[in-house]
């Protein structure tokens, strides 16, 4: 079974993941678990402060070092207590290294083995620098953009690393998704076979199955070429 931990001041947001598609039916076959930690279980004050105002100035503030590095700490703790593999601690962060299928599929791989992942949600200005220095193995982002928390970021990412584990999908549905062979994939359509003036390629309703493979291929670079070019660099 692959673990998620997840460091959050909003764990609820993290439900959906169990409710719904894909993860829903991976998790209830037992495939990963998640448990929340919320920074301010950690904290010592009457009002479980886990923010502060930037030293030099400026708007907004900055999550704490401590209670956050308690919160891993905590999270790694059960991890030794079961004799499990070190787990890999991740910030989701716009600072990060972008987030690809390539790293997603690592990420599967180690977890399918036993490695589970700390996944750090951050939120307000940003995280206090030191915490990451000291205790965190990775940075990713999911997109040059900025968001309100770390929550949605990981929340991707499980997912999309649920969606790798062995038995969550069937194997070809994996192989014939975008990125599977570093392309976008190729248009999808189905019934009717005509719709508001529009008609399915003729190709995709020939039978003729080595046609349609040679169609899907030219159409799967076409469009990778138009709006992600970028994936066709070697």
């Amino acid at each position: 079974m692959t673990r998620f931990d997840a460091i959050t001041l909003f764990p609820q947001m993290f439900d959906a993941l169990a409710q719904y598609g894909v993860t829903r039916r991976a998790r209830e076959r037992g495939l990963w678990h998640l448990r929340a930690w919320n920074p301010r279980d950690f904290t010592q004050d009457a009002h479980r402060t886990v923010d502060d105002r930037p030293f030099g100035g400026g708007p907004g503030m900055v999550l704490m070092a401590e209670p956050l590095a308690l919160a891993v700490e905590a999270a790694r703790a059960e991890y030794a207590a079961g004799a499990a593999p070190a787990p890999w601690v991740i910030c989701l962060s716009a600072a990060g290294r972008p987030l690809t299928d390539a790293r997603v599929k690592q990420l599967a791989d180690e977890g399918a083995r036993g490695r589970g992942l700390i996944l750090v949600c951050g939120r307000y200005e940003g995280i206090d620098q030191r915490f990451v220095e000291a205790c965190v193995d990775e940075e990713l982002s999911i997109g040059d953009f900025v968001m309100s928390g770390g929550e949605i970021a990981a929340m991707c990412l499980i997912d999309s690393v649920v969606r790798q584990l062995p038995g969550a999908l069937k194997e070809e549905s994996v192989r014939d998704e975008s990125f599977g062979d570093g392309r976008l994939d190729a248009p999808q359509y189905t019934r009717p076979e005509s719709w508001r003036g529009r008609s399915v390629p003729a190709v995709l309703l020939s039978g003729d199955h080595a046609r349609i493979e040679q169609w899907r291929r030219a159409e799967s670079i076409e469009r990778t070429r138009r709006t992600r070019p970028d994936l066709l660099v070697t």
